[in-house]
């Protein structure tokens, strides 16, 4: 009995963080993304795809961005060359909202929970940020294995991250630990 009010509540609260985090996320793409005779993306899908052209800029590579002039998304260009677009579901955002979810879900103390959950999605950021510049890379050099690379490879190293983390979160901090006590 004890372990099925463990799974309700664990199961109540991973839905209502999810659906309240992933409605707001919706109402702020519905107000700051633009479709019709302009097309503009949302300020944090313009903010990963410049972040991850600086990050190349840095690393010695010629790369730029643009807004694509006919979809919701940003040309990524390296050296010349247009080899990605970066749309909203390249900004990581959802991925934070699960990792956020889950570690509330798995509920701990307060403090642990808003600094664990801070870290952990600026981690997921930064990690998403190279995630992004090294798609580009690799489709430029080796455009014959552009599914694996963009639909295997890097999810699995960002959803693999989040993974560890909430291994981390559950082992370290959750009080589901201290349950098992």
């Amino acid at each position: 009995m004890k372990n099925r009010k463990i799974i309700i509540n664990f199961l109540i609260r991973f839905f209502v963080t999810y659906f309240l985090l992933s409605g707001a996320y919706s109402l702020y793409l519905r107000a700051t993304q633009q479709k019709g005779s302009v097309f503009s993306c949302d300020g944090i899908t313009e903010t990963v795809a410049k972040q991850a052209a600086a990050f190349g800029n840095f690393l010695g590579y010629e790369t730029v961005t643009e807004q694509h002039p006919s979809e919701l998304s940003y040309k990524f260009f390296i050296d010349d060359y247009y080899v990605i677009r970066v749309v909203e579901g390249c900004n990581s955002i959802s991925v934070i909202i699960l990792f956020i979810t889950f570690i509330i879900a798995f509920r701990g103390p307060i403090k642990a929970t808003i600094l664990f959950g801070l870290l952990g999605s600026l981690l997921l950021y930064i990690i998403n940020i190279f995630r992004v510049f090294m798609i580009g890379v690799l489709i430029k050099e080796f455009p014959d294995y552009t599914y694996i690379i963009h639909s295997l490879i890097f999810p699995g190293i960002i959803y693999g991250t989040a993974f560890l983390l909430w291994i981390v979160w559950v082992n370290r901090f959750s009080n589901l630990k201290k349950s098992k006590k």
